[in-house]
């Protein structure tokens, strides 16, 4: 589950990067990754996927790290 998680959501980071964003299911795999692992799950896919995406795109998706307010108080 791990690894299609991870593939979704480089793809739907890419997408937003384009202006084809889905903010719902970016929200929702947040929840998802912070329900399996907690926070540190949360930072070890942002980190991961984050640095795919700019090295695939040459753009930093670090704006989308929003998209996951309000799961952990520690989410930052």
């Amino acid at each position: 589950m791990d690894f299609m998680l991870e593939e979704e959501l480089v793809d739907l980071m890419t997408g937003c990067l384009k202006g084809d964003c889905d903010e719902a299911r970016i929200a929702e795999i947040g929840r998802l990754l912070h329900e399996d692992g907690g926070l540190d799950a949360m930072e070890n896919f942002f980190f991961a996927a984050g640095n795919r995406v700019a090295g695939e795109t040459g753009r930093d998706p670090a704006h989308l790290r929003r998209l996951w307010s309000g799961i952990d108080p520690g989410w930052r």
